[in-house]
């Protein structure tokens, strides 16, 4: 399956004339760090490209067009040779003619620039709708017409980040649940943000649009080939900013109905855990992979925080203190503080893991825990 990482195109060009003349190693130096933009793998990301080397071949032509003319007087018309500066001073027909040749160029430029931009807005009679709301720092996605949502957490572990280990092939561009589509389908992405403003980017869509608490942005896409698209937010957000990548897995019709269908069957069977009662042991190790996943960005994996903005939870009077007022902190957040609300965030199995590990982690040794059906009843107020 293709793997697109984001990155620029081939700079194809550049390169091939490098190797041409007995240069390959700088040749392909130039191709690894590659100078163009992406063609993209959607018909409006492919007139993007289109429309973005129109206008380079026009600009290539005025420069040479204008630095030949100065390249040409300079030469020929310098003053060694003899030659005495021409006078235009107040020449009507010149100044008319370098009015309105720009103006009749910039006419020709916005014409299909125009056309692009229609094109770009244009998010009727999709066949989908997903509804993508960005979280410091994570994503959540929603297929309004199948009932499902889930949130796209960042993967890459934590032994790379710190310099433990050698870093992966996709280092900070991997997540556990990537956004799934049927390639061929119009698909409307409507975009938000729970908190502050992010930016959902995927280079190889032409999609980049700021998602801010509020306002539902509109873009869409039609992915034309199968394989694995990779993006990050765009906009600087928090400390986290860089650990919040996009992966969009698109399929073909077939393959994404069987997915579709597995993901139901899975978020069905989760909800069907919340009646089950959990042993302390399956819930703290359930708890520690939620813990890195959902809270070791701001209160760090040995859960010493970085006061004052993210306290410590260990030792913390919140984490010791009665069980209930832990559970409201987490299902509710803390509002003033950068403490978010996990209760639509994480579901109630995944709630009770994490208080438990939390309440018996890194010495606090309390020794108690909660069950799901403790965590649904205290979101129904019961």
């Amino acid at each position: 399956m293709k793997q697109r990482a984001g990155k620029p195109g081939s700079p194809w060009l550049l390169a091939p004339v490098l190797a041409g003349v007995g240069y390959p190693a700088l040749a392909a130096e130039v191709e690894r760090w590659a100078f163009n933009m992406i063609e993209g793998v959607t018909p409006i990301s492919r007139e993007i490209h289109g429309l973005h080397m129109e206008m380079f071949w026009w600009c290539v032509a005025i420069g040479v067009l204008v630095f030949g003319v100065m390249l040409f007087s300079m030469i020929f018309h310098r003053k060694s040779r003899g030659v005495k500066a021409a006078q235009f001073h107040e020449n009507t027909w010149l100044e008319i003619t370098w009015t309105v040749l720009p103006i009749v160029i910039l006419v020709l430029m916005a014409l299909p620039a125009t056309r692009t931009l229609i094109n770009l807005y244009d998010t009727d009679e999709a066949d989908m709708d997903i509804l993508i709301t960005g979280y410091q720092w994570r994503w959540k996605y929603d297929y309004v017409n199948d009932d499902l949502s889930f949130f796209s957490n960042l993967s890459t572990p934590r032994e790379q980040i710190d310099g433990l280990v050698a870093k992966g092939p996709y280092y900070l561009l991997e997540v556990d649940e990537p956004l799934v589509v049927p390639i061929n389908q119009k698909i409307r992405f409507l975009i938000t943000a729970n908190d502050v403003i992010h930016s959902w980017w995927v280079p190889a869509f032409g999609v980049k649009k700021d998602a801010i608490p509020g306002f539902i942005k509109e873009s869409w896409a039609t992915i034309i080939e199968p394989g694995i698209y990779r993006g990050q937010c765009a906009e600087l957000c928090g400390q986290d900013h860089g650990f919040m990548p996009i992966v969009v897995e698109a399929k073909t019709e077939a393959d994404y109905q069987v997915w579709l269908s597995e993901k139901q069957a899975e978020m069905a069977a989760i909800r069907e855990l919340t009646a089950k009662t959990f042993t302390f042991d399956e819930l703290y190790q359930r708890g520690e992979q939620v813990y890195l996943r959902a809270c070791a960005a701001c209160h760090q994996a040995n859960g010493e925080g970085v006061p004052p903005t993210f306290p410590a939870l260990k030792g913390d009077s919140m984490v010791t203190g009665p069980i209930a007022d832990h559970i409201e902190v987490v299902v509710h957040g803390v509002r003033g503080t950068a403490m978010q609300a996990f209760g639509e965030q994480l579901s109630e199995v995944d709630i009770a893991a994490v208080v438990t590990y939390e309440r018996n982690a890194w010495g606090n040794n309390m020794g108690d825990m909660t069950q799901p059906i403790d965590i649904y009843n205290h979101k129904q107020g019961k």
